[in-house]
């Protein structure tokens, strides 16, 4: 194998949950944390209060990977197609700021990488791309029963009629990059 070039990638695409468990399906990542970011309270906000909307968090991710097996262009070309960019603070019935999709940059090149792709993929959508595109800024991981929640969770409702149907989305779109392909 060859030398790790281990990165970080912060995306919010509605319920962090369902981001989650998407990312943890594909090859190279390594670690995917549930959290909250881009809010405008001072310290650590909880679930309860991120889910008020009042915060200004949005649920998010944080994924670390290795760029060497899968690039942060792939990581957002998977992440634009799993959730729905065109929906302004909204994915399927979660509704509010909270939900936004966006796409938290670490660098420049995270930057510019996240403007092509999404330039790139709008032709293919119907709607407007309303993905926020923002420096990072602090990352609060999420309380621990909200950390691998899919896989802890599966036959919860949520997880039953949100999250599986997205797994099989991600499993048809983009199988040569998942774990099990």
């Amino acid at each position: 194998m060859g030398k790790k070039n281990v990165q970080i990638a912060t995306v919010g695409g509605g319920c962090f949950w369902c981001t989650e468990a998407v990312f943890q399906e594909v090859k190279g990542v390594e670690k995917v944390i549930s959290g909250y970011s881009g809010g405008n309270v001072p310290g650590k906000p909880t679930y309860r209060e991120v889910c008020s909307g009042l915060t200004g968090h949005a649920e998010v991710i944080q994924i670390t990977f290795d760029a060497a097996i899968i690039s942060y262009e792939d990581i957002l070309i998977i992440f634009m197609t799993t959730h729905d960019p065109t929906t302004l603070n909204r994915q399927g019935a979660d509704r509010g700021t909270q939900y936004r999709s966006v796409i938290f940059y670490h660098d420049e090149a995270q930057k510019e990488i996240a403007h092509a792709v999404i330039q790139e993929l709008g032709k293919y959508y119907e709607d407007p791309i309303v993905t926020e595109i923002t420096e990072a800024v602090t990352f609060f991981e999420a309380e621990s029963e909200h950390q691998d929640y899919y896989r802890n969770n599966q036959q919860q409702g949520y997880c039953s009629f949100v999250i599986t149907p997205k797994l099989m989305k991600l499993r048809k779109l983009h199988a040569d990059k998942l774990k099990s392909a």
